[in-house]
């Protein structure tokens, strides 16, 4: 029997129905209503269904997906901590690198201080040098500028007797008249000296 529809008149049921009639129209199809899941005639192949579904869902999980998982698992495990490692070995590797540049900048450091030290050693010693040189060389003009000065005076000394014999001649014969001997007077000037 079709269902009727609204648009065939001849399917509608009569005006004068009530709507008691027509909540009652599936109950002559034999239908209950309600959903099939909680209609308990249907439990033992709908618990059947669920235990077949979570076997091969089981397998494939515990034999499939549970396999690969863990092994993607392990490979992430073992990258991570070989990356680790080699992360730790680099940086061992750079501590000991850091330390040697250290090393040889501390040793460097002191080559440059020693060359510092050399040429200041050297530099310090031409002066020195230098300066004995030239303190050598003012020594020899101030001697030879001594013995100058003392043969200017030897001979000023040696010309101050004769000056001094020629003076007292002149003042003699001026005041006496007399001319007494320049050889005399040289010896009376040097005793009297």
């Amino acid at each position: 029997m079709a269902e009727p529809t609204l648009s065939d008149p001849a399917t509608l049921p009569p005006q004068g129905a009530g709507v008691q009639e027509m909540t009652t129209a599936p109950e002559v199809h034999g239908d209950e209503g309600g959903l099939p899941q909680f209609d308990t005639q249907h439990y033992f192949g709908q618990i059947a269904y669920l235990l077949i579904l979570f076997v091969i869902l089981y397998v494939l999980i515990s034999k499939v997906f549970a396999p690969r998982l863990r092994r993607v698992m392990d490979e992430r495990a073992s990258t991570i901590s070989g990356a680790i490692a080699t992360a730790r070995q680099v940086q061992e590797e750079a501590a000991v690198q850091a330390a040697s540049a250290r090393a040889e900048v501390e040793r460097a450091r002191a080559d440059a201080r020693a060359v510092a030290a050399a040429a200041k050693a050297r530099i310090l010693d031409d002066m020195a040098l230098r300066n004995a040189e030239e303190e050598a060389a003012v020594n020899a003009r101030i001697e030879a500028a001594e013995a100058d000065i003392a043969l200017a005076r030897d001979t000023a000394l040696s010309s101050v007797g004769d000056v001094a014999a020629e003076t007292a001649q002149a003042m003699i014969k001026r005041l006496t008249g007399e001319s007494v001997p320049l050889a005399e007077l040289r010896t009376a000037a040097k005793g009297a000296a």
